[in-house]
This record gives C-alpha cells, structure tokens and sequence, in this order.
C-alpha cells in the first residue's frame, strides 16, 4: 500500500468516528454538533466512513442535515473517481471533448434529456403543490432527480419557478451536485479501460 492509502484508511475512520459522535450529540444536547469538523473531514477525503456511519447510525434525512449529506454524498462520488485516477485507471491522453463523447454515446443525451425534463416537471408540480397547500414532493426525491442526472433541470426550474431558491441544500446543493456530475463525466471519459 501506499501512503495515500494508508492517508485515506485513517481519515475515514475519523470520518467514521466523528459521524457518530456527532449523531450521540444531536440526540443528547441542543448545541455542541461538530458539523464544522465533519465538512473539513469530508473535504480531506473521509467521507466514505461518514456515509457509512450515516447508514449505520443515522439514516434519516431530515431538513437539518440535509446540505451536509448532498455534500457528503457528492465528495464521495469526487473522491472515488480521485482514488481511481491515483491508481492509473485514467488515459495518458487526457481530452475534455465532451461534444464529441456525448456524439458517441447518444443514449446518454436521452437519458439526460429525461430526467432533465423530469426534475422540471417534479419541480413545477411541487411549487403548484406548494401555492395550492397540497401534498408536496419530498426533498429527498427532487435532490435524487438533480444527483442522477437532473442538475441542470433542477437549477433551470428553481430559478424560472422561483422555487426553493431560499434552501441551501438546493442553492449550494444542486451547484455541487453539477460539479460532481462534470468531475464524473470527465473521469468516463477518459478511462483507461485496459484495467476492465
């Protein structure tokens, strides 16, 4: 192994560590949180043992930690296609064509196309839902939709619906989100397929 595998061990057991603490904190007293410390430790690559005590410990994504979890969710997808460029899974011919990728593979602009038009239809109907004081679409789905492909769809829709432009698991969440999904495509892009 080397060092920044050893790196990566320890820092997701902090990551690990840390979740949990903090999940004992939220449920035993008002203030203390260490949300702060969790962003950092995220950032610096822990954030596979946060997602895995969130899945042990806590699996409820409520309004207050949802911002915490899109970007927990998202460093860890950045995080992944970081490791795998480490460890040589990226061509020695690096290309940011993405025009002519999206040519070669047209299913791709279908599906994009389709949840793309799907986050905005979600959107719409959760902001009539809203305006009407009807059942509304949950948080949870309409951040799936942009993490799946719906990014794009869900900023054109929160800004010509005007429509949770004032929640920043949406305004700073969904801006992440893209970026994570361009970090994503760049990395399939230019694998290095001789390792599959």
């Amino acid at each position: 192994m080397v060092y920044f595998d050893y790196y990566l061990i320890g820092i997701n057991i902090i990551g690990f560590l840390l979740f949990m603490i903090n999940t004992w904190l939220y449920s035993h007293t008002k203030s203390g949180q260490v949300d702060a410390f969790l962003t950092i430790i995220s950032f610096m690559g822990g954030s596979a043992g946060i997602v895995l005590s969130m899945l042990l410990f806590d699996r409820k994504a409520v309004k207050g930690n949802m911002m915490s979890r899109v970007f927990v969710a998202c460093m860890l997808v950045i995080q992944i296609v970081i490791v795998l460029i480490i460890h040589g899974f990226i061509k020695n011919d690096i290309t940011v064509a993405f025009w002519d990728f999206f040519n070669e593979h047209k299913i791709l602009i279908l599906y994009l196309i389709a949840i793309n038009t799907l986050t905005i239809i979600a959107f719409a109907i959760d902001k009539i839902n809203a305006i009407s004081h009807k059942s509304r679409i949950r948080i949870v789905t309409l951040l799936a939709l942009a993490f799946f492909g719906g990014s794009i769809g869900a900023l054109i829709a929160m800004y010509s619906f005007k429509h949770k432009i004032h929640k920043d698991y949406f305004t700073i969440g969904v801006p992440i989100i893209l970026l994570m999904q361009i970090v994503v495509l760049f990395f399939v892009m230019n694998m290095n397929l001789k390792f599959w």
